[in-house]
């Protein structure tokens, strides 16, 4: 795309459709814009849309599933102490309140524990931690 493209969702419709691109990747507030584009059904090339870097809302994930349906979409999560993803879902329509940040990737841990550093019961807030190769030094 040119400079500037990728915040117009007509041009990254066109580009799509021109290019037979297969792969998107957006943060959410993105995905969410390109999706309001009268013609983004026409994108029967996309295979897969990526989402990172903010949370993935349940109506954004359910847009894509009626407009885009032979796409598959994926959550990733990562804080800033990470190398970038630490997380990964693929998306489903089965009655989701919300979209999941999925499971860890190879070579990574996520442990949610609580105020005393002891795994909660699953279903039980807590804080998450992160293990492994793709943390930040410090």
């Amino acid at each position: 795309a040119a400079p500037g493209d990728h915040r117009d969702p007509a041009k990254l419709v066109e580009l799509i459709n021109r290019e037979g691109v297969t792969t998107l990747h957006f943060v959410p507030s993105m995905l969410q814009a390109f999706l309001q584009d009268a013609a983004v059904d026409s994108c029967t090339s996309l295979k897969r849309i990526v989402c990172s870097g903010e949370a993935l809302p349940v109506d954004a994930q359910q847009q894509v599933f009626a407009k885009l349906p032979q796409a598959g979409l994926y959550n990733l999560y990562g804080p800033t102490e990470a190398a970038i993803d630490v997380t990964h879902w693929t998306c489903v329509e089965e009655g989701k309140d919300a979209v999941p940040i999925g499971q860890p990737i190879a070579n990574l841990g996520c442990h949610i524990l609580d105020d005393n550093l002891e795994p909660v019961p699953a279903g039980v807030l807590g804080e998450l931690y992160l293990a492994g190769e793709g943390l930040a030094r410090g």
